[in-house]
């Protein structure tokens, strides 16, 4: 474990052999020792990069009858600009209302069950259970909700293609109706007036209702031609002596076109070794564990940041840039991408596949360890804690 300078009460000190100085307050301790990477840096960080984290226990948090949920956008993370993010949760019945927004829905079930139900444009309806670790994606526009099932309802990150999304920006069908005229409603549905008077004055957002029976029982239309949810842990992984990684993107989810996911998990002291990503940024929601990442953003400049679960973390389009496991146990968190398809370039293949003298000629490493390197991408690989 790395070890930093601490006072008589064991509160960390901004200081690094002769560098420094001990820090007598005011000061939150408490944050210090989440972030230590940020108040004593690593040798090797130089210059000024913008924030790269933020964390859902710092989000504003809706609380609801049915539910709660609280949202990471650019707003609060002023770098992420190409996705945002809301972390929901709905007791066992609760239902997150009718609705459909401009910007697709990419989804990843943190824990229970729920019930999700969509139609596309071709009057298809969709309609399936998933669990933990499974996926849904929803296109731009198309209507959708979820519903918490027995026996503890649910909980789920949702992801959009849009930095700039708003939860509080979206189209609810109880919102719709309150501010329709109820002459224009009857002739509409070809239904008397008063027939309307039951409908809320305001929207819902998210509810209580009945926990909904078998699935069957709720297949009541023409089946829809696309499949909007994923098996995820269903697919082998690729297993690494530091870990594994699982890809979902329009390759083997064909209705996500706009999202791309990578689920990583990272064994304690391994790597997501030192890679970049050439078409996309990168938007991260760390799961489980406590991990090290440091970002190079060319120009002699380089920042480290640390994560545990629950925070959001950032990297921009083709910064260099690695994961750690930096606890005691296994790291997972997902990386995502505005983008149809997975890519990334590993630092260790480009060298294993450029002429070995250029790259001797570069960086004077030992020849033999150049002609050693592996020519196979390994996007996690067991590693050494950094002290």
């Amino acid at each position: 474990m790395d070890t930093f300078p601490t006072d008589r009460s064991g509160a960390p000190q901004p200081v690094r052999g002769d560098k420094g100085a001990s820090d007598p307050g005011p000061r939150n301790t408490a944050r210090d020792r989440e972030n230590l990477d940020v108040l004593v840096p690593p040798e090797t960080d130089r210059g000024t990069i913008p924030n790269l984290k933020f964390s859902f226990a710092e989000a504003h948090n809706r609380l609801e009858p049915g539910g709660w949920a609280r949202q990471v956008t650019e707003r609060e993370l002023p770098i992420a600009t190409a996705l945002a993010g809301v972390n929901m949760r709905l007791k066992a019945g609760a239902v997150r209302e009718l609705h459909w927004h401009k910007q697709a829905e990419w989804a990843y079930m943190l824990y229970g069950q729920a019930r999700i139900t969509a139609l596309d444009e071709r009057g298809g309806q969709f309609v399936d259970d998933v669990g933990e670790g499974d996926l849904w994606y929803f296109p731009e526009g198309i209507p959708h909700s979820i519903q918490g099932l027995e026996p503890d309802g649910c909980e789920f990150l949702l992801v959009f293609d849009d930095g700039a999304f708003s939860e509080d920006s979206r189209f609810l069908i109880t919102d719709w109706f309150a501010h329709t005229p109820r002459d224009v409603l009857a002739a509409n549905f070809g239904w008397p007036r008063q027939a309307f008077d039951p409908i809320p004055k305001q929207e819902l957002y998210i509810f209580n209702a009945d926990v909904p029976g078998p699935l069957e029982g709720n297949r009541i239309g023409p089946p829809s031609g696309e499949n909007f949810s994923f098996r995820l842990h269903a697919q082998e992984p690729r297993k690494t002596d530091g870990g594994c990684v699982r890809i979902a993107d329009s390759r083997n989810f064909p209705a996500a076109k706009t999202v791309a996911a990578a689920l990583v998990d990272v064994a304690p002291g391994g790597l997501r070794e030192l890679h970049w990503h050439p078409q996309a940024d990168e938007w991260q929601y760390y799961i489980r564990g406590e991990g090290r990442m440091t970002v190079f953003a060319s120009e002699g400049k380089a920042r480290t940041f640390d994560y545990r679960a629950g925070d959001v973390g950032y990297v921009p389009h083709a910064m260099g840039h690695y994961i750690q496991n930096t606890g005691e146990t296994t790291l997972t968190f997902l990386e995502m991408f505005r983008s149809d398809r997975f890519a990334d370039i590993s630092l260790k293949q480009w060298m294993a596949l450029t002429p070995h003298e250029l790259v001797q000629a570069h960086l004077r490493l030992d020849r033999a360890l150049i002609d050693g390197l592996p020519q196979q991408k390994l996007p996690v690989v067991p590693g050494q804690r950094r002290t």
